[in-house]
C-alpha cells in the first residue's frame, strides 16, 4: 500500500510466493474456473487476505478494502503498529526465523511478543470467518499464521483448511527449545488444518517427529488422528512459473539489461551472480570468504572474473539484519581493497531491489550463480536462474542445506559451512565445459518444467480434496445425532437388552500405569444404573486378569470376562468365575525371558502377568524408541511361538501373548446363544474387540471407539463420548 498527497493506491507484492501463486491464479482463469457460478457472478473464486503493508488509519479503511476488493481480490487485515513490531519484527522475524533457520542463540523468547502473535493470528480469524463460506477452501500460508488453522478449525468445524510452511521445519531437537506451551499451541495450530504441506521430505519428518514427541500423536504413512479428525503432512516442494523466466531471456527489455551489463561493467569477464535478500540464514558472508578464499587460491582467475553482488533491502527494522549489512559492506571494501586494480572490480555490488527485466538480464548474463544459504526452506532463485537459461548454459553452486537441492542434483552441490568448497566450487564452475554445462542444465530444466508452480498448487489442492474425502468416509460411520436417536429409541423399546463394554480406553482412558486406571465414580454410576434396569444385561469384557476385575468391578451386578475371554463371571457378587475352555500356561516360561530382555531394552516398559497370558507394556516408554523395539518384538515372538498353542496380540501400547483359542469373540457367544435380545450394543476401542464386532447379529449396534477402520457399524471419538452415550441410555 503506498500513500501520496493524502490518496491511497496499491501495489502487488513481488514476494516468490505471491508471484508463484499469482500463476496458479491466473491459471485457473485460464480454464475458466476464476469465477464462482453458485457464489454469484461479482464473487470471485479466489480471495487474498493480507495485511496491506502499512498502518491504515481508520477513516481510510472503507476506502481500501473497495480497492483491494476491486483491484486484487483481496481483503485487507489491518494491524496497528505496535502489533506489526511485537507480531512481525517480535515473534516472527526475531523467534521463529532464527530458530526455524537453525540459529537457535538469535532467538528470543520474550513473552510480550507471543501474545501478540496469539492475538494476531485472532484477529485473522475473526476476518476470515465473516468471509468464508460454504464449500469454500481456504490456503493459510507460512510461520505468521500457524496457529490460525485451529482456530478456524474451532469456528468453522467443517471448513476445508490446508496450511503450508514456506520455510524449514526444524528437528525436534531445536524445535523444543520454545517454551513448552509455546510449542504445543503451535503444534496443535498447524493440525487445526486437513493437509500440512512442506517443502522437502526431511521437514515433514521433523513435523511429525515433534507432534509426537510433544503432542503425543502417532502418524501412519503421514496420517494422524486428531480429536474425530485424519489430518495429513505430506511433501510438497514449491515450483516456480518455469515459462515465465524461459520466455523472458529472449524479450526486447531483457536483451537491453543484457547488453548494458555486456557493455560496461561486466564486459570481458565471467561473471558469478550472488543475489539474495538481505538475511543471515542466506550465507552471504561465507559467500563473500569463500570467494576470497578463491581469489587466493586461484590467482590465474584474477580479472577474468567479477562477483556481481545483489544484496535486496529485507527486515531492516531488526538489529540482526542491521549487524548483517555492516558485515556485507565491510568484506567488499576489504576483498576489493586487496584484490582489485584500476582496471578490475572483485566485487561489484549493488545494495537494492531490481525489477523483473534486470534480474532475468542478470540471471541469463551470468556464467555462475553462486546460491549458498546456510538453511532455506526452497530457495527459487536457483530454479530461477536455470530457467532462464534457455541456451543451456551456465552453472548453479548450490547449499546443500537449501530445499532445492533435492531437486537439482544436478548443480554443483557444496556445504555453505565450508570455504574451501565454496572456493573450489567456483573454480569447478568456471572451467566446466560447454557440453557438461548443458547436459546438466538441460535435465533440470525439464524437471522444473515438469513440476512448475501451477503443478506445485495442483497437487496441494488435489490432496487437500482427497484427505477430506478420507475424512468425509471416516466420519461417515461416527455415530451421529440422527443414528444415535435411533440407537436410543431401539434401546427404549426392546425388552431384552445385551450391553458388552470393553474397559480401558473404552469406560476409562488410557494411563501410563494400567493399575491407576481404577474407575471413578461417575463410570461406577453408570454401569450401576444400566443394571439396575431388569431388561438389561450388562457384560464388562476386558484383556484385564480376573482378580483386578474382581476388586475394581466386582461389587456391580454385572456380568464380567477376563483375560479376553479365558475368565468369565455371571451377573452377581457371589458368582465363581469359570475358565471358557480347557487351558495350561507351561508355556510362560518359555516366553518371560524373551519379555523381561526387553524390558531391559526398553526403559519405562514392563511385564504384567496374567494367570493365562503375558503383557509387555510400553506405554510410558519413549514414544520414538518403544515403536521399534515392539516391531522387532512382535517379529520375534510370531517366530517363536510359530509351533506353540498360544496367540500374539498387539493392542494399543501393549503386546501379549495369551492362549490361542480364546478370544472377546468366543466368549460373548455364551450370552448371543442364551435367548433371543431385543437390543444388543457392544463398545471396545482396539482390534481385539473386533472378534467381538464379528460375531454380532447384522441389527447389532457396534461401536469401535476412536476414528479408525473397523468392522463396527459406527465409530465414537473417546471414552468420553462413550460414558455420554451410556449415561443417556441409563436415562430412558
Amino acid at each position: 500500500m503506498v500513500e501520496q498527497d493524502g490518496r491511497l493506491s496499491l501495489e502487488p507484492s513481488s514476494g516468490g510466493l505471491i508471484s508463484g501463486l499469482a500463476a496458479y491464479v491466473q491459471s485457473l482463469d485460464a480454464s475458466g474456473a476464476g469465477r464462482s457460478a453458485s457464489a454469484g457472478a461479482d464473487r470471485p473464486e479466489y480471495l487474498w487476505a493480507g495485511w496491506p503493508g502499512a498502518t491504515v488509519r481508520e477513516e481510510h479503511r472503507p476506502t481500501l478494502i473497495e480497492l483491494a476488493r476491486s483491484q486484487f481480490n483481496a481483503y485487507p487485515v489491518f494491524l496497528s503498529e505496535h502489533e506489526m513490531d511485537n507480531f512481525y519484527y517480535g515473534f516472527c522475524n526475531s523467534t521463529i526465523w532464527p530458530l526455524y533457520h537453525y540459529f537457535p542463540t538469535y532467538a528470543v523468547y520474550e513473552q510480550d511478543y507471543w501474545d501478540t502473535y496469539v492475538h494476531v493470528n485472532q484477529t485473522f480469524c475473526e476476518a476470515l470467518v465473516e468471509l468464508i463460506r460454504p464449500g469454500d477452501v481456504v490456503w493459510v500460508h507460512d510461520y505468521q499464521l500457524m496457529l490460525l488453522p485451529r482456530m478456524l478449525r474451532d469456528r468453522l468445524p467443517d471448513a476445508t483448511i490446508g496450511f503450508f510452511l514456506h520455510i524449514p521445519f526444524p528437528s525436534y531437537e531445536i524445535f523444543r527449545l520454545l517454551p513448552r506451551k509455546w510449542g504445543m499451541a503451535i503444534l496443535d495450530g498447524l493440525l487445526g488444518a486437513d493437509l500440512i504441506g512442506f517443502h522437502t521430505h526431511d521437514y515433514t519428518r521433523y513435523f511429525l517427529h515433534s507432534v509426537l514427541r510433544i503432542l503425543g500423536h502417532e502418524h501412519n504413512m503421514g496420517q494422524i488422528v486428531v480429536r474425530d479428525r485424519v489430518v495429513q503432512a505430506e511433501t510438497f516442494p514449491m515450483g516456480i512459473d518455469f515459462d515465465k523466466y524461459w520466455n523472458a531471456a529472449g524479450s526486447p527489455e531483457v536483451q537491453q539489461e543484457r547488453a548494458l551489463f555486456t557493455r560496461h561493467m561486466l564486459a570481458g569477464v565471467k561473471v558469478v551472480l550472488s543475489i539474495d535478500r538481505l538475511d543471515y540464514t542466506k550465507g552471504i558472508i561465507n559467500r563473500l570468504k569463500g570467494y576470497r578464499l578463491f581469489l587466493e587460491k586461484y590467482p590465474a582467475w584474477h580479472k577474468k572474473v567479477v562477483l556481481a553482488l545483489v544484496v535486496i533491502p529485507s527486515r531492516v527494522g531488526v538489529g540482526r539484519y542491521r549487524e548483517t549489512k555492516e558485515h556485507i559492506d565491510e568484506l567488499v571494501g576489504r576483498i576489493n581493497g586487496e584484490f582489485g586494480s584500476l582496471d578490475w572490480v572483485p566485487i561489484v555490488y549493488q545494495y537494492r531491489s531490481l525489477p523483473f527485466s534486470v534480474l532475468a538480464a542478470m540471471y541469463a548474463t551470468s556464467d555462475v550463480a553462486l546460491v549458498t544459504p546456510l538453511r532455506d526452506g526452497m530457495n527459487l532463485i536457483a530454479k530461477e536462474y536455470i530457467a532462464t537459461r534457455t541456451d543451456r548454459t551456465g552453472v548453479l553452486v548450490l547449499s546443500e542445506m537449501a530445499g532445492s537441492a533435492r531437486e537439482l542434483g544436478e548443480a554443483v552441490i557444496i556445504n555453505p559451512n565450508s570455504l574451501e568448497e565454496i572456493a573450489d566450487a567456483l573454480h569447478t564452475a568456471l572451467e566446466m565445459p560447454r557440453h557438461e554445462q548443458m547436459a546438466r542444465n538441460e535435465a533440470m530444466q525439464q524437471r522444473l518444467r515438469r513440476y512448475d508452480v501451477v503443478a506445485w498448487a495442483q497437487s496441494f489442492t488435489g490432496d487437500l480434496r482427497s484427505i477430506k474425502q478420507v475424512q468425509q468416509r471416516l466420519s461417515s460411520k461416527l455415530l451421529g445425532a440422527e443414528s444415535l436417536d435411533r440407537l436410543v429409541s431401539d434401546y427404549s423399546r426392546a425388552n431384552s437388552r445385551l450391553v458388552f463394554l470393553d474397559y480401558d480406553g473404552t469406560l476409562v482412558p488410557f494411563v501410563s500405569d494400567p493399575q491407576a486406571a481404577v474407575p471413578g465414580e461417575r463410570v461406577l454410576d453408570i454401569l450401576r444404573r444400566l443394571a439396575a434396569d431388569a431388561r438389561n444385561e450388562v457384560v464388562l469384557i476386558s484383556g484385564r486378569d480376573r482378580g483386578t476385575m474382581s476388586r475394581w468391578l466386582g461389587h456391580l451386578p454385572v456380568a464380567l470376562v477376563a483375560e479376553h475371554g479365558v475368565w468369565v463371571r455371571e451377573r452377581g457378587a457371589n458368582q465363581p468365575w469359570q475358565m471358557t475352555r480347557p487351558l495350561t500356561s507351561d508355556w510362560k516360561p518359555r516366553i518371560r525371558p524373551i519379555l523381561e530382555m526387553f524390558v531391559d531394552r526398553v526403559p519405562g516398559s514392563f511385564i504384567e502377568e496374567k494367570e493365562f497370558s503375558l503383557a509387555w507394556h510400553y506405554r510410558a516408554a519413549d514414544p520414538e524408541v518403544a515403536p521399534v523395539r515392539a516391531n522387532e518384538l512382535l517379529g520375534i515372538l510370531v517366530d517363536f511361538t510359530a509351533n506353540i498353542d498360544v496367540q500374539v496380540l498387539q493392542g494399543n501400547k501393549v503386546i501379549e501373548v495369551k492362549n490361542a483359542g480364546v478370544n472377546k469373540g468366543s466368549a460373548a457367544l455364551h450370552w448371543l446363544h442364551e435367548r433371543q435380545w431385543g437390543f444388543i450394543l457392544a463398545v471396545g476401542d482396539d482390534w481385539t474387540d473386533e472378534h467381538l464386532f464379528m460375531v454380532l447379529p447384522d441389527e447389532a449396534y457396534s461401536i469401535r471407539v476412536g476414528i479408525t477402520q473397523t468392522h463396527a457399524r459406527f465409530n465414537l471419538r473417546d471414552p468420553e463420548a462413550v460414558l455420554q452415550l451410556l449415561a443417556r441410555l441409563s436415562r430412558s
